[in-house]
């Protein structure tokens, strides 16, 4: 069977975030954020896990940077920490935690790994979150700060920010669900955060106009799935409609139409009036970008059989609280999510047509499964190289019909801290023994390397396998 090569100057790399992976939560002038407030909370995640240690990156940069140069990364995705630059999200800018940046991104430099940098993904400033958090407007006008502080200091070495990592959870998940930090379960406080979010993102991207050299490059990254409904009935039809409204179009037609759903408006009316929107907001908002990230792990599958949220379990979607999210028959992932490569493929084809112009990166695809080291300390996770190989397949397939689908970031490099499910869940390619620290490749680290050298993927899944020709 041919291998499957992608267009010359296809961007392979593997994406982190701060919080997960960091530690060091006190170190060198750091401030709280959001996430030490809520996993110090007793109840909020799995046995009581903190990111307080996480994979202690914080120290170990350098040999996390000697392991993706190994890989043949040719480009890291990590997020800023922002109590870690302005420990109460004003103003006063701590050094020592930029210097720390500075080193990083020096350090992938001197290894030819370009750095792509993520300036918020979900680690608000408790302060902030204490004057309002996302549901004020001023959160938003102070992100513009912060994003000018890192730009002014990083900017001449790190050509791609993104502004915003899945917004949608942030506000969804931290303000309607709870099951996020800050933990809040208030439906219209959700659709508020969800407005000064993309206000953020708006002055965000602009503040990096007028602070980065020309040539730099913005982006946002939203996790993004097809939304199914689970029979013909008209109820499933409806609450796909309705949840693609919230989880997508929420967020995508703002920023590249510059206006929001009319139909989410209709939705959400019982629940707010949006008279937090501003005059002039809708113009901030659509702050050009030059690519759009796209996250992506499994289609969401909905219908409208509920009749409000259960008991102790708050909707993660105002105004559409009957709606449910259901399971499929089929392979699943160690969290539960459906393993369906089509679903990319669905969403790519649907982003080109109704966003044809948009560049798109894959900035996360990737799957936990219940690694079990060997006795020779590897992991043979062959689920997890069977689902990127089948969505790199589907990829590909993409770039072949016209999506103009320029890089793809492996979720994630390392196991780490994953949010309320603690260190239960792993989505590395790369091992971490917590106790000691140890990294270790998994066989999935191998194949991607190998992906990398030659630029492409054998459909053959025996084939394409480590240690096979």
């Amino acid at each position: 069977m041919t291998r499957l090569v992608f267009p010359e100057g296809f961007v392979w790399g593997a994406g982190t975030a701060a919080y997960q992976i960091e530690g060091a939560a006190r170190a060198d002038g750091r401030g709280l954020s959001i996430w030490d407030t809520f996993a110090h909370t007793p109840g909020k995640v799995l046995h009581g896990d903190t990111g307080d240690v996480a994979t202690d990156h914080y120290h170990r940069f350098r040999e996390d940077v000697a392991l993706m140069a190994d890989l043949g990364l040719a480009a890291y995705r990590f997020s800023v920490s922002w109590p870690r630059i302005q420990p109460d999200g004003d103003g006063v800018v701590n050094e020592r935690g930029l210097d720390h940046y500075d080193r990083l991104v020096d350090e992938l430099a001197a290894h030819g790994i370009t750095p792509v940098l993520t300036l918020y993904h979900w680690d608000l400033p408790q302060r902030l979150e204490d004057a309002g958090g996302w549901g004020a407007r001023e959160t938003a006008e102070r992100f513009a700060g912060y994003a000018a502080v890192v730009a002014g200091r990083l900017g001449d070495r790190v050509p791609l920010w993104t502004t915003l990592n899945e917004p949608w959870c942030s506000a969804f998940l931290g303000y309607a669900a709870g099951t996020h930090a800050p933990g809040r379960a208030d439906g219209a406080l959700a659709l508020r955060a969800a407005h000064h979010l993309l206000l953020a993102h708006g002055l965000g991207a602009g503040a990096l106009r007028s602070a980065l050299p020309s040539g730099a490059e913005i982006a946002l990254a939203l996790n993004l799935s097809p939304v199914r409904p689970a029979d013909a009935t008209d109820g499933a039809a409806d609450a796909a409609r309705r949840v693609d409204g919230l989880a997508h179009r929420l967020f995508l037609d703002p920023v590249l139409h510059g206006s929001y759903p009319a139909d989410v408006l209709r939705d959400t009316a019982p629940v707010t009036d949006w008279s937090f929107v501003r005059p002039g907001d809708e113009r901030i908002i659509p702050a050009p970008i030059d690519l759009l990230g796209i996250n992506y792990y499994a289609p969401l599958v909905v219908d409208g059989g509920g009749e409000g949220a259960p008991p102790g379990h708050p909707s993660a979607w105002p105004g559409s609280e009957h709606v449910r999210l259901r399971e499929r028959p089929g392979p699943v992932t160690a969290m539960g999510w459906n393993i369906e490569p089509d679903g990319l493929r669905t969403l790519l084809s649907r982003l080109h047509k109704e966003y044809p112009d948009m560049p798109l990166v894959i900035t996360e695809n990737g799957a936990a499964f219940d690694d079990v080291p060997g006795p020779d300390g590897g992991v043979a996770d062959t689920d997890r190289i069977g689902y990127l190989r089948d969505h790199l397949a589907v990829a590909h397939e993409a770039i072949e019909s016209g999506v103009d689908l320029r890089g793809y970031f492996v979720w994630s490099l390392l196991d780490n801290f994953e949010w309320a499910f603690g260190y239960s869940k792993r989505f590395g390619i790369v091992h971490v023994d917590y106790p000691t620290q140890r990294r270790s490749w998994k066989h999935s680290a191998h194949w991607y390397r190998e992906v990398i050298r030659t630029n492409g993927i054998d459909p053959d899944p025996v084939r394409d396998a480590p240690g096979r020709a």
